[in-house]
């Protein structure tokens, strides 16, 4: 055994010698509050009463050394205490993840301009500089590559060459959003 399971095994011990300095009268203790603890937990509605039983019992036994000495009266009071913090804990009721707010109106109008202006000013491009731009921008790092290759450029090249192309369309786009929101 190592050294964790000595410790657990002491605490344990700890346990059974406050539930009842008597081995066997401590035994039938524990058995009587996890039955007790798992029979709370399910008139509670918990599926996992026997797993919440036994969380309880854990946290006890955690607890045990530093409550044992100063407790006056029936230790299974404490195992219920426990038992209700762990029902509180579980009744939380989970955080309510709210969807993002609806664009609002602005937002909507000022995207929807941004897209026609953008498309009448692809619209001016040659197909082949249209065609570039638009599988450049949709594509990924491996299929950038791949565009390159089928160019006969080196992807540098490729970055350039957009790079120019965006340089022509974004006057293009500036100019017609300003000419739209007159």
């Amino acid at each position: 055994m190592g050294q964790n399971s000595m410790i657990d095994q002491t605490a344990f011990e700890r346990l059974l010698f406050w539930l009842n300095p008597d081995r066997d009268q401590a035994a039938q203790k524990y058995e009587a509050v996890r039955r007790r603890l798992v029979e709370i937990f399910a008139s509670r509605g918990f599926p996992d009463a026997g797993r919440l039983a036994d969380d309880t019992i854990d946290r006890v036994i955690s607890k045990v050394e530093k409550v044992s000495d100063g407790w006056v009266g029936d230790p299974a009071h404490f195992f219920l205490g426990v038992a209700r913090k762990i029902m509180l804990e579980r009744s939380k009721p989970a955080p309510t993840v709210l969807p993002p707010p609806p664009p609002d109106e602005d937002d909507i109008e000022r995207r929807e301009r941004e897209d026609r202006c953008l498309e009448k000013c692809l619209g001016l491009l040659s197909g082949e500089n249209r065609k570039l731009i638009l599988e450049y921008v949709d594509g990924k790092t491996k299929e950038r590559l791949e565009q390159a290759q089928s160019l006969k450029l080196t992807p540098n090249a490729l970055r350039i060459r957009v790079y120019e192309i965006k340089k022509t369309i974004r006057p293009c786009v500036e100019k017609c959003l300003e000419e739209e929101t007159r």
